[in-house]
């Protein structure tokens, strides 16, 4: 069973960018998540404090919207092993790219970059292009 309307997408979608429009205001800095996770474990880097709380808000978010909202059980039909696998590839994937989803389409599209429009242009047609193959060629379904 699909939880998807076009009003929870719309309103997800409006709190990310708020998110990243305000760290932008404030703090003149782009809400890319996995440079901000990058940053974090960075040694030399002492100004980790913003991203600190920035992903915890993530995080702290998920877990007050999971104690109101009704949801089903999330249950996962493949091996725990495949999981970390795809967890790892999309990590390469993102520093390969110089950035992942949340900073090339969200802040990077919204700052007409080029390198952003070409890498969302790249990624979702990825996306797009596998999503076929798997469940239109070889008939695997989620």
């Amino acid at each position: 069973m699909e939880n998807f309307t076009p009003y929870s997408a719309f309103l997800g979608g409006s709190l990310i960018g708020l998110a990243a429009a305000l760290l932008m205001y404030f703090n003149g800095r782009i809400a890319g998540i996995s440079g901000m996770i990058a940053g974090v474990f960075d040694v030399k880097n002492h100004e980790n404090h913003w991203r600190l709380f920035f992903l915890g808000g993530l995080i702290l978010a998920a877990m007050i919207f999971n104690l109101f909202a009704p949801h089903s059980p999330v249950t996962y039909s493949r091996s725990t092993f495949l999981l970390i696998i795809s967890g790892i590839l999309v990590g390469y994937g993102t520093r390969l790219g110089s950035g992942c989803t949340s900073g090339h389409a969200v802040c990077g599209m919204a700052r007409l970059s080029k390198r952003s429009i070409v890498a969302t242009l790249i990624f979702m047609s990825v996306a797009i292009l596998t999503v076929f193959i798997t469940r239109h060629l070889l008939g695997i379904s989620s």
